[in-house]
């Protein structure tokens, strides 16, 4: 092993020991102190705006010497109403109920032992994500909430921006008289690091990667430590024949076009062949107009020749960017199967006047968040009234969808006796 790697392990293991400690202290620290540490730091995010641009614009002035697209410039760059948006989320979560303790069910046994199920933390939670710096502040408060200590590591493209957001969380832990190792942000772009947070069982207890389909994959793939998955998402959107067309084609535009660059747009518009006739000439105009480029099977192409021919990867892909792909289904149970083959069972909506094709829908497509006659960007924690999220778990096991405080809980079993004994 090379001095550089024996330099990165001893860092990561140095990080992990401050998190576990750091996470013993928190799982006994009240909602007051954790709450005056969130609005401190969004006090100290307002205060030192001029800095977070300052750092943003160096991240973005690589970026763009780099070539990255226009869409992840969109994902990477901050201005003062994100700022904003950024602190008043830190405030948001302030403000929510603190899951550490809540009963969540309690019942007696003949025996008269009186056993309840109350919600702890999880411990250490490694975040591992890609451009978004919002993340920092995202996934670095909602921890602090839940009383889980956090090891952050943001993406290279970020660095700068998720320095200057991390330094005001620390300043809401300075004033709270919190251990600064509650959240950590791993202080270099050496990929070693990644590699190292995978193999920290001793350290960290849950790991949720953030970010592209490769990382996605990768920490599934190699990660000795458990994983929330946030896969990417290839979202739909199907228009029924019973869809009122006005409805469709405003729910579609803004599913797909109001941040191209979001995990919940829209990347795929199924649409009934009942209703094509009606809908579909208008509906591709309209995202045509827009300057959103449309590739779709023959039935769209023939609605207007500035569609482009759709291939076998466009049903599977994930654009984030101006580009939809649209497809003619016959009715919803070719729609639910087209989803079943190439979705990321992240978020699927139906647009539709038909309440028993909804419920069909709703109830057949294996996503973590279904929609009936709304767009796909509302698939957010805090459009959900969950504050911020560390992102969408498109998993099965333990949490499901927006990932916010709740779903960085576990429970334990508390029992109550008089003296029972077991024959």
């Amino acid at each position: 092993m090379s001095d550089g790697s024996e330099n990165i392990t001893a860092m990561m293991r140095t990080l992990g020991e401050a998190a576990k400690d750091a996470a013993a202290t928190l799982a006994r620290t009240s909602t007051e102190t954790k709450n005056v540490a969130l609005r401190a730091a969004a006090e100290a995010m307002r205060a030192d705006t001029k800095t977070l641009i300052e750092a943003n614009a160096q991240d973005i002035e690589a970026a763009r010497a780099r070539g990255m697209t226009d869409a992840l410039l969109d994902r990477l760059a901050l201005d003062p109403a994100r700022g904003e948006s950024i602190a008043a989320g830190l405030e948001a979560v302030a403000d929510l109920p603190d899951p550490v303790g809540l009963k969540i069910d309690e019942w007696k046994r003949p025996n008269g032992l009186r056993i309840g199920r109350v919600r702890v933390p999880l411990g250490v939670i490694g975040i591992i994500y890609e451009s978004r710096p919002n993340v920092t502040a995202d996934a670095g408060c909602l921890c602090l909430k839940s009383g889980n200590a956090a090891i952050l590591r943001g993406g290279s493209e970020s660095f700068h921006s998720s320095r200057a957001i991390h330094a005001t969380l620390v300043q809401g832990l300075k004033v709270a008289s919190l251990p600064e190792a509650c959240i950590q942000l791993v202080p270099t772009r050496d990929r070693a690091a990644v590699g190292e947070m995978l193999t920290m069982v001793d350290y960290i207890d849950v790991l949720v990667p953030r970010g592209g389909k490769s990382l996605v994959a990768r920490v599934a793939e190699e990660s000795r430590v458990p994983v929330l998955k946030h896969l990417d998402g290839i979202c739909h959107v199907y228009v029924d024949g019973a869809a009122e067309a006005d409805m469709a084609e405003s729910i579609c535009l803004n599913a797909k076009l109001r941040r191209t660059s979001i995990c919940g747009a829209a990347e795929t518009v199924l649409v009934d062949k009942a209703a094509a006739a009606e809908i579909l000439p208008q509906l591709v105009k309209s995202f045509l107009d827009a300057g959103c480029e449309v590739r779709g099977d023959a039935e769209t192409r023939a609605v207007d020749d500035r569609v482009i021919v759709a291939n076998s990867e466009d049903w599977d892909a994930e654009y984030l960017d101006a580009i939809i792909a649209i497809k003619t289904v016959d009715g919803v149970d070719e729609a639910i199967a087209h989803i079943d083959a190439h979705g990321s069972h992240h978020t699927d909506s139906i647009i539709t006047e038909d309440k028993e094709a909804a419920e069909r829908f709703l109830d057949r497509v294996d996503s973590g968040i279904v929609l009936h006659n709304a767009s796909t960007q509302f698939a957010d924690g805090g459009e959900f009234g969950m504050g911020a999220e560390i992102g969408i778990s498109t998993g099965k096991l333990h949490a499901r969808g927006p990932v916010g405080l709740e779903q960085l809980t576990s429970y334990k079993y508390v029992v109550h006796g008089s003296g029972q004994t077991r024959s």
